[in-house]
């Protein structure tokens, strides 16, 4: 099993829901959207976590692929 289950999730703004106008600071301590203004004092952790529900969606998916190609390798292999 060479598969790879490596995963991007692009992060959302909270308010606007764009998720490619975010502009950082060197050490992203301070996020700031610059679709709707948005700012992020809390830096990239902040928007790491109001995006949780989005980043467990992907992991829930993720297991079941893993899940669902484990069980087609061991039929495959007669195991």
């Amino acid at each position: 099993m060479d598969k790879d289950y490596n995963r991007n999730i692009k992060l959302r703004c909270a308010v606007c829901g764009d998720d490619t106008s975010f502009e950082f600071n060197e050490d992203k301590s301070y996020v700031k959207c610059t679709r709707c203004g948005r700012e992020y004092f809390g830096g990239y952790n902040e928007v790491v976590e109001l995006n949780q529900e989005l980043i467990d969606q992907e992991l829930e998916d993720v297991k079941r692929e893993v899940v669902a190609d484990i069980k087609r390798y061991f039929n495959v292999c007669g195991l």
